[in-house]
């Protein structure tokens, strides 16, 4: 259908450049006027130029203007309300900017682009209640602003409303992720574990092959205190689906609580070795694992071997908690390796590069603590504590004087930490000690005690 309305709305989205009669007859701009409304097309088409110019460089007050002068030359255009509502929507007009959007759907119902942006500025101004209106008018257009109608009714707390609308959304579009979200936000806020969980039965029933509904059911099953019924439901899902790899997150500790040590040992490894499940996942299942074996040492060659398998995880987290786990074990040199795999991925975490040139000083690294630390302070030249391990590996490498003015300039950066003071009091004495001044040494030496004994 060819008419003025339509080609102005075509060029509003730079397509074509002519405009329609409402007699479906297309307007020839060339053709000299021939009735008593003289030029009127040439300076309506001028005035909807100037408005979209205006509008396009931000002059909305200049783009509103033109576009007035467009409906005082032809009132029928729907387009024209449509782009007004949209530059008083700009100019903060918000009376002016529903008024005008209201008369563009009035004069074209069927618009989705008018109803789409009457919808988008009622949920702008906090208007549910309108909005809804607005979007009820859209549903038929696309199942995206069903969802949203559920959104609103979210907002509103019309939370039966908003279920039974993601029911019939679920019903003729199948499951989806942000639906469910919205879903378990609701049944969240009003408490219903409850139907939350029959609602994941019924999925199960509906549909017994998908491994996602199983895994959902045992989780909230969890979460509500019901193990028994988690447990069932995890070996149901491995008898179906055998290869199932993300069921062990739940069936490792089902068969230690079970007191089945072999099967938890055997998930635990198929989950580190799982390439569907997230590196920081498998972190929190090594930690079990190394809680485990602190209890059951007789198991630690099985945390060895998947230990060995989660570090090969490019992952900064998982490297640093397996550092701290071989630091408590004193596993220096591993923990090391660890630390260092960490501060390569990501070099700027002061915590890591701190365990990092702390074990080089423990394990006699004194040309690495130095370089280290010297580097550091170019980044972070307010650390004390870099100035005493700068400090502490120039004494180890025989170089007293570079301490003495490294662990002077620290000290002025040292608050109210007694035990960083006695630090450096002592490795000032050892470096005044390595220069034979003895005097200086004692001196240094007392104030360290004196910190070390206040009383």
């Amino acid at each position: 259908m060819v008419n003025k309305y339509k080609v102005l709305l075509v060029f509003v989205f730079g397509m074509m450049l002519c405009i329609f009669q409402p007699t479906y007859a297309q307007v020839d701009f060339n053709k000299t006027p021939d009735d008593d409304l003289g030029n009127n097309e040439d300076e309506f088409q001028e005035h909807f130029y100037e408005a979209m110019k205006q509008k396009g460089i931000e002059n909305y007050d200049r783009a509103v203007e033109s576009l007035l002068k467009c409906i005082e030359l032809d009132k029928s255009v729907p387009v024209l309300y449509f782009e007004l509502g949209k530059n008083y929507n700009k100019t903060k007009n918000f009376d002016a900017a529903e008024e005008a959007l209201k008369k563009a759907v009035a004069k074209d119902p069927s618009n989705e682009w008018f109803l789409d942006e009457l919808y988008g500025f009622y949920v702008s101004q906090n208007n549910f209640d309108k909005a809804i209106e607005a979007i009820k008018q859209l549903v038929d257009y696309h199942p995206d602003y069903k969802e949203d109608l559920a959104s609103l009714y979210l907002k509103m707390k019309k939370y039966d409303e908003a279920l039974n609308v993601l029911d019939e959304l679920d019903a003729k579009h199948g499951i989806s992720l942000s639906r469910d979200i919205m879903r378990n936000k609701i049944y969240e806020l009003t408490g219903r574990k409850k139907d939350q969980i029959e609602n994941l039965e019924k999925r199960v029933d509906d549909n017994p092959e998908k491994e996602s509904n199983y895994l959902a059911l045992i989780f909230r099953y969890s979460e509500n205190n019901q193990k028994e019924k988690a447990f069932e439901t995890a070996k149901e899902l491995l008898k179906i689906n055998p290869n199932s790899q993300k069921v062990h997150l739940a069936l490792y500790k089902f068969y230690l609580d079970d007191k089945a040590t072999e099967k938890a040992i055997e998930s635990m490894k198929i989950v580190v070795k799982s390439t569907q499940i997230k590196p920081e996942t498998k972190l929190k299942v090594l930690t079990d694992f190394v809680k485990f074996v602190g209890e059951n040492p007789q198991y630690e060659s099985d945390l060895i071997e998947a230990t060995a398998l989660v570090e090969g995880a490019n992952n900064s987290k998982t490297l640093t908690e397996l550092g701290q786990y071989y630091l408590a074990k004193g596993n220096k040199q591993k923990a090391l390796e660890n630390f260092d795999a960490a501060l390569k991925l990501e070099p700027n975490n002061f915590g890591v590069l701190k365990n990092v040139m702390l074990l080089h000083l423990d394990l006699n690294q004194f040309n690495l603590a130095n370089e280290k630390s010297g580097n550091a302070l170019n980044n972070y030249p307010s650390q004390p504590l870099l100035y005493l391990i700068n400090g502490v590996s120039f004494n180890a490498l025989n170089q007293p004087q570079k301490a003495i003015e490294v662990l002077e300039i620290g000290l002025d950066y040292i608050i109210d930490d007694l035990k960083m003071e006695s630090d450096f009091y002592t490795q000032l004495s050892k470096a005044y000690t390595l220069l034979n001044n003895t005097t200086k040494a004692k001196t240094f030496s007392d104030k360290a005690k004196q910190l070390q004994n206040p009383n």
